[in-house]
């Protein structure tokens, strides 16, 4: 009997199923199993390639198979899908996996740390808690609104509503709806702390970071952004250049060209939104800034401001901050400023 040379894993919470064929593409293993089996299965399994789809649990096993002498790639589903050759089932998808990694053009998702993905974790726990955070806001606005109690827009505004909540002598809150916006102003206050805290974790692991400190160098890229940045790319050797990077985050102009003629249209927004989010907010403060200040120290930049809306503007620079990423983490090195410029 031969052995099998590649196995593809399509992954779950409970169930598993795997599919292994040999040199000839012969199948030798399609079966099921249980969590508890995945890992006393592949012990018994000669050194082979693995392949599975880069989703939930999939870094977790990735590890636990290259530990046991295995080489493991991991892929972006929807890469795998074209090759799911009949109606979508658990043995479809293990046949397409262990087929599609084997694919001299497919474009595989480097294994992330355990470090990495808690860091990752980090982040997105504070985005849950910030999005938790503003909707208390928002309903906080909202009821206190209906008794004509307003306040201007942004978090630190926050304050002078909760000051009100809690001064006993204010009569134009009755005493129930009163109640209700103390329960409220109690899960805000939590919720602030709680970010605070998330923020401080963040703050002292990017210290700790080399590369996440280089990557704070550039314009429009603080702490939070540069960690994500470096928890987020394993290995900057995976992409050629600094634009495969920014198509990576989905900030280069979505195609549509045919028949020799090129149609660039808005951006791809495919790949790592939270990334992409970041880039981008990071990009509007710095084009903010150039606008009060009226000058800024990127010639390029300033033409965009000045013939384009900020949101493109903000867009283009996300997209060259992405660029110069790339060649930071792979060069190494920090960023250079050019000279100033005046911004219209």
């Amino acid at each position: 009997m031969n052995e099998v040379i590649t196995i593809g894993v399509d992954l779950a919470k409970n169930v598993f199923q795997v599919h292994g064929v040999d040199t000839d593409g012969a199948v030798i293993v399609c079966r099921q199993l249980r969590r508890a089996q995945m890992l006393p299965f592949f012990k018994k399994q000669p050194p082979c390639l693995v392949g599975m789809e880069a989703c939930a649990t999939a870094h977790h096993w990735a590890r636990e198979l290259i530990e046991l002498g295995h080489q493991v790639k991991l892929m972006p589903p929807h890469y795998v899908k074209p090759y799911v050759k009949r109606n979508k089932n658990d043995a479809a998808d293990a046949a397409a996996i262990c087929e599609a990694v084997t694919r001299p053009t497919m474009r595989f998702v480097s294994v992330k740390s355990m470090e990495q993905q808690s860091v990752l974790m980090l982040h997105r726990t504070r985005e849950l808690l910030v999005r938790q955070r503003t909707m208390l806001i928002n309903a906080i606005r909202a009821h206190m609104a209906e008794f004509g109690i307003v306040a201007p827009g942004g978090v630190p505004q926050v304050k002078k509503l909760l000051s009100i909540i809690a001064d006993k002598n204010d009569t134009r809150l009755p005493l129930i709806a009163r109640t209700c916006l103390e329960s409220l102003a109690r899960q805000y206050l939590s919720l602030h702390e709680e970010i605070h805290a998330a923020e401080k974790h963040i703050h002292a692991w990017h210290r700790s970071n080399e590369a996440s400190r280089r990557l704070e160098t550039i314009p429009g890229i603080g702490p939070i952004i540069a960690s994500a940045l470096t928890a987020s790319i394993t290995d900057p050797e995976v992409f050629k250049n600094g634009r495969e990077l920014a198509a990576w985050i989905g900030l280069v102009p979505r195609q549509n060209s045919t028949g020799g003629k090129q149609r660039l249209g808005k951006i791809s927004k495919q790949g790592d939104q939270y990334l992409r989010w970041l880039l981008v907010a990071g990009a509007m403060s710095v084009i903010m800034h150039a606008k009060r200040r009226g000058s800024t120290n990127l010639p390029w930049l300033a033409d965009i401001i000045a013939r384009k809306p900020a949101k493109v503007a903000a867009v283009a620079l996300a997209n060259k901050n992405a660029r110069i990423v790339w060649a930071l983490l792979r060069q190494g090195g920090t960023y250079q400023k050019p000279g100033t410029v005046p911004a219209v």
